[in-house]
C-alpha cells in the first residue's frame, strides 16, 4: 500500500478529542462520585473500605489528574505530528483512547445512568477514533493490530490509576504547604 500523508486533523485530532471528553469530566466527575457512591456501595458491598475512600476525589485531584493525562496525550499527539502518525506511542495512546470511550459506556450500562464521560465518548470518542484509525490505514500506516489493541488495554489503567495516584499526592502535598 502507498504511503500517504497523514494529516496534523488525524495526530492533534487527538488532543482535541480528549479535550472535549475530560472537560465533561473535569464538569462532572467530583460531584457525580459524591452522589453515587451511597449507591455503588450497595451495589458492590465486598468493595473494602480504603477503596471507597480512594473514590473521594476533590474538584483539585479531578483536575490534576486530568491536567497529568492532558500531558500524555499532548506528548502522543506531537509524537504522532512528528511521524506522520507511525509512533508507536502515538497508535497506542489512540488505541487507548478509543477503548476508553467503549469503557464510559459499559459503566453507564452497568450503573443504570449517566457516568461522567459518557456524553462526549458516542459523540466524540469513538467517532474520532474510528476515523483517525481509518485514516492511518489509508496512508499506509499499520494501525489496529493485536499487538496495540492489547499494549492500548495495558496502558489505560496504568496511566489512569497512574496520574490519580500523582494527582492525589501533588494535592496532599499542596495541602500540607508543602
Amino acid at each position: 500500500m502507498e504511503e500517504k500523508k497523514v494529516s496534523g486533523a488525524v495526530t492533534w485530532g487527538l488532543l482535541a478529542a480528549w479535550a472535549a471528553n475530560d472537560l465533561e469530566e473535569i464538569a462532572t466527575m467530583a460531584g457525580w462520585l459524591r452522589t453515587a457512591r451511597p449507591e455503588l456501595r450497595k451495589r458492590m458491598p465486598w468493595v473494602p473500605e480504603r477503596v471507597w475512600r480512594r473514590t473521594a476525589l476533590s474538584q483539585r485531584e479531578v483536575n490534576t489528574a486530568i491536567g497529568l493525562m492532558g500531558g500524555i496525550v499532548a506528548a502522543a499527539a506531537a509524537d504522532g505530528a512528528r511521524t506522520g502518525g507511525r509512533s508507536p506511542f502515538f497508535g497506542t495512546v489512540l488505541a487507548g483512547f478509543g477503548l476508553h470511550g467503549v469503557v464510559h459506556l459499559a459503566q453507564s450500562a452497568a450503573y443504570g445512568g449517566y457516568t461522567p464521560g459518557v456524553v462526549t465518548s458516542p459523540t466524540v470518542v469513538i467517532p474520532y477514533s474510528l476515523w483517525a484509525l481509518r485514516r492511518l490505514r489509508e496512508a499506509g500506516v499499520p494501525v489496529g493490530g493485536g499487538r496495540t489493541v492489547a499494549t492500548g488495554l495495558a496502558f489505560l489503567p496504568v496511566a489512569v490509576v497512574g496520574v490519580h495516584t500523582a494527582a492525589r499526592l501533588l494535592c496532599r502535598r499542596r495541602e500540607a504547604g508543602i
